[in-house]
This record gives C-alpha cells, structure tokens and sequence, in this order.
C-alpha cells in the first residue's frame, strides 16, 4: 500500500508548474534621439573638430548625451554623461545614428542597456550598420558592452537584446573590452 504522504512525482511537478508565477522576462523601450529637438550645448569656437553636443531625454527622463566631432558620434548616459567612458566610445568609421534607441529593461522596468544603431562609412564607398550595445549603471559603469554588425546578421536584433540581457549586467567598465558578437566582416570574407 502506498503512503499517504508520497505525492506522485508526475503530479507535483504539474502542481508547481501551476503554483510558480511566471519569471517577468526583460523587455524593450523606444524613445527618440531627434537632435533638431533636443537641447544644443553653445559650440567652442576654438575647437575646430566638434561638431556638437546635445542633451536629449531618455527612458524615464535619464539624460542622453549626444556628441559630434570629427564625423563621428558618441553618446552616453546619465547625469554625469560626459564623465562616463561612453562619452569617449564609438565606431571605428566615420557615422552617424539612428533615430530610435533602445532600451532594454529588466524585469522590474530599470533600465540596464540601450541598443543604438550605427551607420558607417566603410571603404570604397560602401555603408555599413552596426548596432552598439551600451551597459547602463551607476557612475562610472556606462559604457560600451558589444557590436553587432546589422548587415551581416539577419536576427541583428535579436543577437544585441541577448548581449543587453546577459553580457551588459556583469560587464565591467574600465576592465573589459567590447567584443563583436555574431557574424562579423571576418566571417563574411571566408
């Protein structure tokens, strides 16, 4: 005779799959990143290569810090934006960004990332896309996390929200290098 205290496995891995609230899984933001309509920094007319400085608001009113010199951007976050290494990141190419940012937040609605595409100049005249992958944290802890080369890989997207999710968390600014993830121009020549 079977005890009465024995529940059958079948029916208690039913019965907590039932019982356990689902895990909250991250989720994306949009905002806009239209300079015509963010704040512009007066220009120093003695620097020659700058191009720009703008303050846009971002998720949740977080500062967004768009800079503009020598045909390159570089955007950070944050009150302190200017001091985070982001200020200091972009591309290789000369660029320019997107309209839309990306933010990718956790499951109780903090941010922790934001995915801004790239567009850049490559030799011979040929254009390319590059999704930059930023890790959002305390002072000190903005910055760069990965690259994804949107042209190469057909689930670019998907590809930058994994790197939001799981790399930019335990990315350490300052430490650490920003790989590229996916296909890159490498793969593309073999």
């Amino acid at each position: 005779m079977a005890s009465p205290f024995l529940i059958p496995p079948l029916f208690l891995a039913i019965s907590l799959a039932v019982a356990a609230p689902a895990l909250a899984e991250n989720s994306s933001t949009y905002t806009k990143l239209i300079l015509d309509q963010c704040q512009q920094e007066p220009l120093d007319p003695e620097d020659e290569l700058q191009g720009g400085v703008w303050w846009c608001e971002g998720y949740g009113g977080m500062p967004v810090r768009v800079a503009e010199g020598d045909l390159r951007f570089l955007v950070s976050y944050g009150a302190n934006a200017a001091e985070e290494l982001a200020a200091s990141q972009t591309v290789p190419s000369f660029n320019t960004i997107n309209e839309t940012l990306e933010w990718r937040l956790d499951a109780s609605g903090m941010p922790i990332a934001t995915i801004l595409r790239f567009f850049t100049d490559l030799v011979e005249g040929q254009k390319g896309q590059v999704l930059v992958i930023t890790k959002l944290g305390p002072p000190g802890q903005i910055c760069h996390v990965g690259y994804v080369d949107a042209l190469l890989n057909p689930d670019a997207n998907v590809v930058a929200r994994d790197v939001a999710d799981n790399a930019a968390p335990g990315f350490v600014c300052g430490e650490e290098i920003a790989p590229a993830f996916g296909l890159t121009g490498d793969d593309a020549r073999e």
